[in-house]
């Protein structure tokens, strides 16, 4: 036997048979080709599943893209939004005052434009009906490496352009501010700048809540009445245009809660455009105007008399025999009566030589106490950033007859919202209530402070009463709804001079007044007089007949219904009850 290195050599002379196993069947692969086989099946496998997890992606990025740019050309771009989200702001009922919507910058860059600009200009004119076909070709002939074309596009007229092919066109998200009822209570919502930064109003005055991340889906809630807000801005609007007045100013306040329902300011603005409008439109004549409100301030002068013990009867008299002369000025009545006069008569009359007589008997130092609670010596206490201070006279020049004209409502000059939160608080039980935008937390306590005593607000309740019963502001009356409130004409006064000829009418009411709600101050700026107001300018005339029809139209909006038999007890006033007058 043979060894080969180390083991024995098979025989040449008889080969060594193979066992059956060994032998291999014709088309059987090897071992070696068996295992890449399954490797490359594996591999395959994977490669479906891939395919088959990619294939919903896909399709979800290919629905979004057809939702905002169907048939999408290649060389369309568009970059993400800069602009940060905002929350809603909604009325008390939960309609929509301002939202958030994605909208579309249109940008181009004109050194790159491969179509003719004259005609994609035109093109782009019929998309964007803001915009005229002059404007758009300024932006496309531009030499600069960028322009805006316009913003604020929606996504339908974002896609038409996009369709238009120009490569130089950018199309840029942005997260856009729409007031959806347009003018409505522009001056309170406000709006926002082109960075999506609150410019004006409640817009500016909660611009870090709106903006927050925590809060943005939680919608700022006023306490305004998108319903009563409409109502009065309607007739306010009506009586502005018709006296072609320089402006006019509206406020429904819950005497209560302080809640304030409605303001206005005319003329107004589009907050989705505020740049289209003047700076006159974006002023606000309710909070930031400041005007001597005339005759309406005879309430408190009255009411501090019944407060302080000054005036301890309604039959009380004073002389209003002759005009009163106090330190060379001439104090007169309108409608004189020329005799000794009640209160009641001095009220209902609006007599200014028995308001002065009663101001000067109360005195300086109660009187300034008074107004002090009324908060009528500094900005009233407010969301709104636009608030103006009251002007008055400084206490080294605030003599008796000072005390007498501010008495009467001359001499002092408050803005609209000031008075509406006096009456208030001489209506409601003598409670001064701070005012405010936000919506009340039922269950949550109204604080305030008592400026005066709740027998003095029942008598004034009832002296409000006999006013638009029987004295200057019978036109504001709303049969059912037991309206009380004062009249007040005064002298526009302008860089400090009066204006002869230019009056600020105001009326400053509240219902329904046996339990009254709501107050009512609607105040108009230099009326002309017209055919509706047979030539008169004053507010029994202007402004009284308008607070008459809002409160017809609001009241029932707030839950108070007519009652025809019901009405105050006038009683306690009658004593002399005057005829009828014109203011």
């Amino acid at each position: 036997m043979i060894l080969v290195a180390g083991k024995p050599a098979p025989s040449l002379a008889s080969p060594r048979p193979r066992p059956a196993a060994a032998v291999r069947a014709p088309g059987t692969p090897l071992a070696g080709q068996r295992q890449e086989a399954q490797g490359l099946a594996r591999q395959r496998l994977v490669l479906l599943l891939l395919l088959f997890l990619a294939v919903p992606v896909l399709l979800a990025l290919r629905l979004a893209d057809l939702a905002i740019f169907e048939a999408r050309p290649a060389m369309a771009r568009t970059i993400a939004s800069a602009a940060p989200p905002r929350a809603d702001i909604i009325d008390r009922n939960g309609i929509e005052l301002a939202r958030t919507f994605e909208a579309y910058a249109v940008s181009v860059e004109p050194r790159k434009l491969a179509g003719n600009p004259a005609l994609l200009a035109r093109s782009i004119a019929g998309i964007l009906n803001d915009k005229t076909e002059g404007e758009i070709y300024a932006e496309l002939a531009s030499r600069s490496q960028f322009r805006y074309i316009a913003r604020r596009v929606l996504p339908s007229e974002a896609k038409r352009i996009n369709d238009l092919g120009e490569p130089a066109i950018f199309l840029r998200r942005e997260a856009e501010r729409l007031y959806p009822n347009f003018n409505l209570a522009s001056h309170v919502i406000g709006y926002t700048d082109d960075k999506g930064i609150g410019a004006v109003a409640l817009e500016k005055a909660f611009n870090d809540r709106l903006r927050d991340d925590g809060m943005r889906g939680v919608p700022l809630q006023l306490a305004l009445d998108v319903r009563v807000q409409q109502a009065l801005e309607h007739e306010l609007r009506s009586v502005y245009l018709d006296q072609r007045a320089a402006g006019a100013a509206g406020i429904v306040l819950d005497v209560d809660t302080g809640e304030v329902v409605a303001m206005t300011s005319q003329p107004d603005f589009n907050p989705n455009a505020p740049g289209k409008s003047d700076d006159a439109s974006r002023y606000n004549q309710a909070t930031f105007a400041t005007f001597e409100l005339g005759s309406t301030f005879k309430a408190f002068t009255i009411a501090s008399g019944i407060d302080s013990g000054v005036i301890t009867s309604m039959s009380q008299t004073y002389d209003a025999s002759r005009p009163l002369v106090i330190a060379g000025k001439v104090i007169h009545d309108d409608h004189a009566l020329n005799r000794w006069e009640t209160v009641p008569e001095i009220f209902t009359h609006s007599s200014n030589i028995g308001t002065a007589r009663i101001a000067s008997a109360v005195g300086r130092d109660r009187q300034r106490a008074m107004l002090e609670k009324l908060g009528f010596f500094k900005q009233v206490d407010f969301e709104l950033g636009e608030r103006s201070r009251p002007q008055y006279p400084p206490l080294n020049n605030w003599g008796e007859l000072a005390t007498m004209t501010i008495g009467y409502g001359h001499g002092m000059a408050v803005t609209p919202l000031h008075l509406a939160a006096g009456y208030a608080a001489l209506v409601n039980g003598g409670v001064y209530h701070k005012p405010t935008l936000i919506k009340a937390t039922p269950g949550q306590p109204i604080y305030g402070r008592r400026v005066f005593k709740p027998s003095t607000s029942e008598l004034m309740r009832a002296l409000l009463r006999l006013v638009v019963t029987t004295g200057t502001g019978r036109k504001a009356d709303a049969p059912g709804y037991r309206v009380g409130g004062k009249t007040g004409t005064a002298e526009k006064v302008v860089n400090g001079r009066y204006v002869r000829g230019a009056n600020v009418s105001t009326f400053a009411a509240a219902f329904p007044m046996d339990a009254p709600r709501y107050v009512v101050v609607m105040m108009i700026d230099d009326p002309k007089g017209s055919k509706t107001s047979f030539g008169f300018r004053t507010a029994g005339m202007t402004i009284a007949p308008a607070t008459s029809r809002l409160i017809t139209k609001i009241a029932p909006i707030l839950g108070i219904a007519p009652e025809a038999t019901r009405d105050v007890d006038l009683s306690a006033v009658a004593a002399k009850a005057p005829e009828a007058v014109e203011e």
